[in-house]
C-alpha cells in the first residue's frame, strides 16, 4: 500500500486485540488504514473476529489493547459522541435500526436526538432519502416496504448523520438481483468512506477496489479485490469460496 498521510485517513486501526469476560482472544493485534473515500471490504470466514473488529469502530467494544481513530480523533469516551456521528453502521436486518411509525421519523430520530430541529431537520431527513431514492416513501410505515426498501431506509438513517464512515454489515443479504444492483448503485453515488463486511464475494468485487482478509483476529491479506479473490491458495488457507462458475480474472469492472 502507498503510504498516506494521517490527515487524508478516516480510519487507522493499530495493534489492535481484544478478549471477551469468558476470556476467547477474538482479536489479536490489527492493523489496518482506510483513506477517505475509499470503499474498502472486510472479508473472512465465521469466527474471524469481524463483527468484534467492527463494534471497536464506533466504542461498542473496549478495553482492550492497541488503538482506533477515526478521521483524526482517538475513540474512547472524551470524543465518544463525535465518534458516533462520525461511523454510521448499517445492521444486515434493517428491522433492528427501523422503529418509528414512518420512515421520516426513523430518518429523523438520529440527528433530532444531535439536537437537530425545524428547517435544518427537515433538510437533513430529505436530503438523506434523496441519496436512497426513497423520498416518496417518507410517510409510509417502514413495515410497508419491501424488503429491499427497508435496507435502503436503514442507510438512509445512518447518512442522516452525515458519517465520516459508512460500516455496512452483509448489505446484500436476501435482497433479489433487482434489490442488490439498486444498493449497488447508491453506495457507488456516496461520497462517504465505506467499510462493508461481506460473505458475498462478488458483491465485494463489484463495489470495493480494496478488500482486507481478517482470519483468527489478525489481518492475513490487504490488497486489490480481484487480486486476492483470484489467489486460489490464499483463499482456501482463510475458508473463503467463490460461488460456482465465478471467476473474478473473467470479472470486467468499471473504471
Amino acid at each position: 500500500m502507498v503510504p498516506v498521510s494521517t490527515a487524508s485517513l478516516s480510519l487507522e486501526v493499530s495493534g489492535l486485540a481484544f478478549a471477551y469476560p469468558d476470556g476467547h482472544q477474538a482479536l489479536f493485534g490489527v492493523d489496518f488504514t482506510v483513506p477517505r473515500g475509499e470503499r474498502v471490504a472486510l472479508l473472512g470466514p465465521n469466527g474471524a473476529g469481524k463483527t468484534t473488529l467492527v463494534l471497536h469502530l464506533n466504542g461498542i467494544l473496549s478495553g482492550g489493547t492497541g488503538t482506533v481513530t477515526v478521521a483524526g480523533l482517538p475513540v474512547g469516551k472524551r470524543h465518544m459522541a463525535e465518534i458516533r456521528q462520525k461511523v454510521g453502521i448499517v445492521f444486515q436486518d434493517p428491522d433492528d435500526q427501523l422503529f418509528m411509525p414512518t420512515v421520516r421519523e426513523d430518518v429523523a430520530f438520529g440527528p433530532a436526538a444531535a439536537g437537530l430541529k425545524g428547517a435544518e431537520l427537515e433538510e437533513r431527513v430529505r436530503t438523506a432519502l434523496e441519496q436512497v431514492g426513497m423520498a416518496e416513501f417518507a410517510d409510509r410505515p417502514p413495515h410497508h416496504l419491501s424488503f429491499g426498501q427497508r435496507r435502503r431506509v436503514a442507510v438512509a438513517t445512518v447518512l442522516a448523520m452525515r458519517p465520516e464512515i459508512l460500516v455496512l454489515d452483509e448489505p446484500s443479504s436476501n435482497l433479489d438481483p433487482a434489490s442488490r444492483r439498486e444498493l449497488a448503485d447508491i453506495l457507488r453515488s456516496l461520497d462517504v468512506t465505506v467499510l462493508m463486511v461481506t460473505h458475498d464475494l462478488p458483491y465485494a468485487l463489484e463495489l470495493c477496489p480494496r478488500a482486507l482478509i481478517l482470519s483468527d483476529g489478525v489481518i492475513a491479506a490487504d490488497g486489490p479485490t480481484g487480486k486476492l479473490l483470484s489467489d486460489d491458495a490464499l483463499m482456501r488457507a482463510h475458508r473463503l469460496e467463490l460461488p460456482f462458475g465465478f471467476d473474478p480474472r473473467t470479472v470486467a469492472l468499471d473504471a
